[in-house]
């Protein structure tokens, strides 16, 4: 069961957003909770992240902050007497709902460069040389980036945390019913035949899995279903019919229905509006507040 791609499935029903932010002197910047996640690449000087629950940590060029569930956050200036320049990028999902892979990772989770993590550093550096020089095609590729430091992000993340899957498909008990709906999620699933697979009563494997998944064995399908919809209206110019059938709906009609009533809109409006260009990112900052400066 492949869950990362599983997650950024369902992240690319949002919005795709990023661009570049250069602070000087004294400063600090606020970013209350959003619906969505996030993440910053240091691209010059240090700053200083703050958020609740964990020590003040300082950043440098290269590396990279994981904010997985659109925690409150904030960042503010080591020195006034130096730049700070990073690149801010988020999915925002409105009305879309987040994983729940996503919300049982911490709050924010920062990724030092290190000197032997290749892979991070080059990150780091193809994101700089595209943000630093405008180009045609400079929107799509934003959205792009976006893409691939959530990807990579993730990945990381359960590199270091060493697991490979999230902890629901360790659960032995609904375990068989999880990787089967991640397999095949236009199948006619029953809440029977799932209870089946694992050996379980309807009542038993419906509370078992809502407790240890975070919402009911149906809804998660249905989640699942409209996530791949939502992809295939975005990258495709399927008919919605045909979409519908491809992810397990029997008629176009309903799957609009169902598409409507979870992400807020028509799936002919989401269409259109996926289509067009990314703008600038909304995981953005309030009115900003001090943050103290660091202990000498």
């Amino acid at each position: 069961m492949d869950i990362i791609g599983t997650v950024v499935s369902s992240l690319r029903a949002g919005r795709a957003y990023g661009r570049r932010i250069s602070k000087h002197g004294a400063w600090s910047m606020h970013f209350p909770r959003f619906a969505g996640t996030g993440f910053h690449v240091v691209l010059a000087g240090e700053g200083r992240l703050t958020a609740a629950g964990m020590e003040p940590v300082t950043v440098h060029p290269g590396d990279v902050v994981l904010v997985p569930h659109g925690a409150e956050h904030a960042l503010g200036h080591v020195s006034a007497t130096t730049g700070f320049e990073f690149f801010c990028g988020v999915y925002r999902l409105g009305q879309v709902p987040l994983h729940p892979y996503l919300g049982q990772m911490p709050a924010v989770v920062v990724h030092p460069r290190g000197e032997g993590d290749v892979d991070l550093r080059d990150l780091a550096d193809f994101v700089d040389r595209d943000v630093t020089r405008p180009a045609p095609g400079e929107q799509v590729m934003r959205a792009a980036l976006v893409d691939l430091v959530v990807v990579h992000l993730l990945r990381r993340t359960s590199e270091e945390r060493r697991t490979d899957a999230w902890p629901a498909a360790a659960d032995s008990s609904i375990a068989p019913a999880l990787h089967a709906l991640h397999d095949a999620p236009h199948e006619q699933w029953t809440l029977e035949r799932l209870s089946t697979a694992c050996a379980m009563s309807r009542g038993a494997f419906s509370r078992r899995f809502a407790s240890v998944v975070g919402t009911p064995p149906m809804k998660y399908l249905a989640q699942l279903r409209l996530a791949g919809g939502a992809r295939l209206l975005r990258e495709t110019g399927e008919p919605l019919d045909a979409i519908a059938r491809k992810v397990g709906y029997s008629t176009g009609f309903a799957f609009a229905h169902a598409f409507r009533r979870e992400y807020g809109l028509a799936p002919g409006r989401y269409r259109s509006e996926r289509g067009a260009q990314m703008s600038h990112p909304r995981m953005e900052p309030s009115s900003s507040i001090m943050v103290p400066p660091p202990a000498e």
